[in-house]
């Protein structure tokens, strides 16, 4: 089925405020929920997805300040997709530092009322990232939104449909790839206080970004980077020092991303 694009003269969007910052690739796609109460009657009703998304253009213009609303693309519960920033443009809604690695895409679905997305919203999403992926360069990762950045988004369903590997709806997740050896130890250990600087620093530091980390790959091994390795380490159970060492330098490139 071909994507059911909503254009931005459809659904009768607000001009951005300027210019949008290109992106001319990604790694992937993070998915997004609302955080709110979403009325269950969309389902129902297609003008009251019109709706719901100009009220969260309004949100994040007025209430956000930013020049437009935040997500790449929005997908409703009729299996119909709404272009926001569309492809080839920076979106807002990652999270500083984060939104340059992945596109946004928006499903219709809250913390309350409808918090279970249909199927035909599933594959709206799928629909929104293949379109991404062949209009916006955008890479095979498919990640939600708290990966990576302290948030709840993108709600325990949709999120625990993402970890599942984002099937399409009576179909099979696409099998992982084995994980590709990791680089030999650079031999040293980076931690921090005194500061480790060097090039193999800026190695896990891109690897780590790579990973969703909100992180700078600038080679000094300072107290943010300290920070992400002890959050590192006590997400895949290593021991829990803020050092790269030797085991922490493997799972860095080598343990499944979750």
């Amino acid at each position: 089925m071909a994507i059911d694009l909503v254009t931005r003269a459809e659904w009768g969007a607000r001009a951005p405020r300027g210019a949008y910052s290109p992106l001319a690739s990604t790694r992937g796609i993070k998915i997004h929920y609302t955080g709110g109460h979403v009325d269950p009657r969309i389902v129902d009703d297609h003008a009251r997805c019109v709706t719901a998304v100009k009220g969260i253009q309004n949100g994040h213009m007025n209430g956000n300040g930013w020049l437009d609303i935040g997500y790449s693309m929005v997908a409703c519960p009729h299996r119909k997709v709404f272009v926001g920033r569309g492809p080839l443009h920076l979106p807002a809604a990652n999270g500083p530092g984060l939104n340059s690695g992945h596109y946004a895409v928006l499903g219709l679905v809250g913390n309350s009322g409808l918090v279970e997305p249909p199927d035909d919203m599933l594959n709206a999403i799928l629909d929104a990232i293949d379109y991404l992926r062949a209009k916006g360069g955008a890479g095979k990762e498919i990640r939600g939104h708290r990966d990576g950045y302290p948030t709840d988004c993108p709600g325990t369903a949709l999120y625990a449909w993402v970890k599942k590997g984002a099937p399409r709806p009576g179909g099979k997740p696409d099998p992982k790839p084995e994980p590709a050896p990791a680089p030999p130890f650079p031999g040293r250990l980076m931690q921090y206080p005194p500061m480790t600087e060097g090039e193999d620093v800026r190695d896990w530091q891109t690897q780590m970004r790579r990973r969703g980390w909100d992180l700078s790959a600038d080679g000094q091994y300072g107290p943010r980077s300290e920070h992400v390795c002890t959050a590192f380490q006590r997400e895949k159970q290593l021991d829990v020092d803020g050092i790269v060492g030797k085991d922490t330098w493997k799972a860095t490139f080598t343990a499944p991303i979750t």
